[in-house]
Protein backbone atom coordinates (compact mmCIF):
# COMPACT_ATOMS: atom_id res chain seq x y z
CA UNK A 1 0.00 0.00 0.00
CA UNK A 2 1.42 3.33 -1.10
CA UNK A 3 1.42 6.11 1.57
CA UNK A 4 -0.25 9.14 0.59
CA UNK A 5 -0.80 13.02 2.67
CA UNK A 6 -3.79 14.86 2.65
CA UNK A 7 -2.18 16.76 -0.45
CA UNK A 8 -1.88 13.70 -2.41
CA UNK A 9 -5.10 12.28 -1.61
CA UNK A 10 -6.66 15.94 -3.06
CA UNK A 11 -4.57 15.67 -5.89
CA UNK A 12 -5.66 11.86 -7.05
CA UNK A 13 -9.00 13.34 -6.22
CA UNK A 14 -8.95 16.50 -8.72
CA UNK A 15 -7.50 14.07 -11.28
CA UNK A 16 -10.06 11.55 -10.81
CA UNK A 17 -12.68 14.28 -11.18
CA UNK A 18 -11.12 15.77 -14.57
CA UNK A 19 -7.86 14.45 -15.37
CA UNK A 20 -7.65 16.52 -18.02
CA UNK A 21 -7.07 19.64 -15.21
CA UNK A 22 -3.98 21.54 -16.08
CA UNK A 23 -0.99 21.28 -14.03
CA UNK A 24 -1.69 25.19 -13.56
CA UNK A 25 -5.14 24.80 -12.20
CA UNK A 26 -4.34 21.97 -10.28
CA UNK A 27 -1.81 23.29 -8.48
CA UNK A 28 -3.51 26.32 -7.22
CA UNK A 29 -6.47 24.06 -6.30
CA UNK A 30 -4.03 22.11 -3.51
CA UNK A 31 -2.23 25.34 -2.79
CA UNK A 32 1.34 23.84 -4.42
CA UNK A 33 3.87 25.61 -6.93
CA UNK A 34 3.56 24.23 -10.22
CA UNK A 35 6.47 22.70 -10.49
CA UNK A 36 6.28 20.91 -7.10
CA UNK A 37 2.76 19.56 -8.04
CA UNK A 38 4.18 18.22 -11.18
CA UNK A 39 6.54 16.61 -9.32
CA UNK A 40 3.73 14.89 -7.24
CA UNK A 41 1.98 14.18 -9.70
CA UNK A 42 4.80 12.05 -11.67
CA UNK A 43 5.63 10.21 -8.43
CA UNK A 44 1.88 8.77 -7.80
CA UNK A 45 2.28 7.87 -11.63
CA UNK A 46 5.93 6.08 -11.13
CA UNK A 47 5.26 4.55 -7.63
CA UNK A 48 2.06 3.29 -9.84
CA UNK A 49 -0.92 4.43 -8.05
CA UNK A 50 -1.73 6.11 -11.36
CA UNK A 51 -2.36 3.44 -13.69
CA UNK A 52 -3.49 5.50 -17.24
CA UNK A 53 -5.89 8.63 -18.28
CA UNK A 54 -8.99 7.78 -20.16
CA UNK A 55 -12.20 9.83 -21.36
CA UNK A 56 -15.19 8.38 -20.11
CA UNK A 57 -17.89 8.27 -23.18
CA UNK A 58 -21.55 8.51 -22.20
CA UNK A 59 -23.39 5.31 -23.06
CA UNK A 60 -26.67 6.57 -24.21
CA UNK A 61 -24.89 9.17 -25.92
CA UNK A 62 -22.97 6.78 -28.21
CA UNK A 63 -26.24 4.63 -28.85
CA UNK A 64 -25.16 2.02 -26.44
CA UNK A 65 -28.34 2.65 -24.00
CA UNK A 66 -28.91 -0.94 -22.28
CA UNK A 67 -26.39 -2.44 -19.60
CA UNK A 68 -26.90 -6.39 -18.57
CA UNK A 69 -25.00 -7.82 -15.72
CA UNK A 70 -24.41 -11.68 -17.47
CA UNK A 71 -23.46 -14.51 -14.64
CA UNK A 72 -21.80 -17.52 -16.63
CA UNK A 73 -20.77 -20.63 -15.95
CA UNK A 74 -17.77 -22.72 -16.98
CA UNK A 75 -17.77 -26.35 -18.01
CA UNK A 76 -14.30 -26.87 -15.99
CA UNK A 77 -12.14 -23.98 -13.85
CA UNK A 78 -9.03 -25.95 -14.92
CA UNK A 79 -5.95 -22.92 -15.07
CA UNK A 80 -6.35 -23.83 -18.96
CA UNK A 81 -10.11 -23.21 -19.11
CA UNK A 82 -10.19 -20.06 -17.43
CA UNK A 83 -7.27 -18.70 -19.28
CA UNK A 84 -8.71 -19.72 -22.39
CA UNK A 85 -12.60 -17.80 -21.87
CA UNK A 86 -10.42 -14.57 -20.28
CA UNK A 87 -8.70 -14.12 -23.67
CA UNK A 88 -11.93 -14.66 -25.43
CA UNK A 89 -13.81 -11.89 -23.20
CA UNK A 90 -10.69 -9.41 -24.06
CA UNK A 91 -11.62 -9.57 -27.43
CA UNK A 92 -15.14 -8.43 -27.12
CA UNK A 93 -15.53 -4.43 -26.60
CA UNK A 94 -19.17 -5.29 -25.63
CA UNK A 95 -17.67 -6.72 -22.59
CA UNK A 96 -16.61 -3.71 -20.34
CA UNK A 97 -16.01 -5.52 -17.73
CA UNK A 98 -15.26 -9.37 -16.73
CA UNK A 99 -15.02 -10.58 -12.95
CA UNK A 100 -13.58 -14.33 -11.72
CA UNK A 101 -16.47 -14.90 -8.80
CA UNK A 102 -16.14 -17.32 -5.57
CA UNK A 103 -19.92 -18.85 -5.67
CA UNK A 104 -22.18 -20.24 -8.07
CA UNK A 105 -21.43 -18.92 -11.33
CA UNK A 106 -17.80 -18.93 -12.09
CA UNK A 107 -17.82 -14.95 -14.11
CA UNK A 108 -19.83 -11.73 -14.04
CA UNK A 109 -19.65 -9.94 -17.16
CA UNK A 110 -20.85 -6.23 -17.64
CA UNK A 111 -22.10 -5.69 -21.28
CA UNK A 112 -23.32 -2.47 -23.06
CA UNK A 113 -26.15 -2.90 -25.89
CA UNK A 114 -28.02 -0.63 -28.13
CA UNK A 115 -31.11 -2.41 -28.11
CA UNK A 116 -33.00 -5.80 -27.08
CA UNK A 117 -32.32 -7.01 -30.41
CA UNK A 118 -28.52 -6.11 -30.69
CA UNK A 119 -28.08 -7.66 -26.45
CA UNK A 120 -29.54 -10.93 -28.39
CA UNK A 121 -26.94 -11.20 -30.87
CA UNK A 122 -24.19 -10.81 -28.32
CA UNK A 123 -26.02 -13.26 -26.41
CA UNK A 124 -26.54 -15.98 -29.33
CA UNK A 125 -23.13 -14.76 -31.04
CA UNK A 126 -20.66 -13.95 -28.30
CA UNK A 127 -21.37 -14.79 -24.57
CA UNK A 128 -22.55 -18.30 -25.59
CA UNK A 129 -19.91 -18.97 -27.72
CA UNK A 130 -17.05 -17.86 -25.46
CA UNK A 131 -15.19 -21.22 -24.60
CA UNK A 132 -16.58 -23.40 -22.06
CA UNK A 133 -19.75 -21.86 -21.15
CA UNK A 134 -22.49 -24.52 -20.15
CA UNK A 135 -24.96 -21.71 -18.63
CA UNK A 136 -24.96 -17.69 -18.82
CA UNK A 137 -28.04 -16.05 -16.62
CA UNK A 138 -28.74 -12.32 -17.50
CA UNK A 139 -29.75 -9.75 -15.64
CA UNK A 140 -30.78 -6.37 -17.44
CA UNK A 141 -30.31 -3.05 -15.67
CA UNK A 142 -33.37 -0.87 -15.84
CA UNK A 143 -31.58 2.73 -14.65
CA UNK A 144 -28.41 3.08 -13.26
CA UNK A 145 -28.45 4.73 -9.64
CA UNK A 146 -24.64 5.61 -8.94
CA UNK A 147 -21.52 4.72 -11.26
CA UNK A 148 -18.28 6.14 -10.73
CA UNK A 149 -14.86 5.40 -11.50
CA UNK A 150 -13.31 7.03 -8.76
CA UNK A 151 -11.70 5.20 -5.56
CA UNK A 152 -12.23 6.98 -2.33
CA UNK A 153 -8.71 8.30 -1.67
Amino acid sequence: MIELDARDRSILRLLQADAGITNADLAERVNLSQSACLRRVNMLHERGLVRGTVMLLDEKAAGLSGTAFVFVTLDQQGRNSLDEFEAAVGEHPEILECYLLAGTADYLLRVVYADTADFERIHRNIVTRLPGVVRVQSTLALRTVKRTTALPV
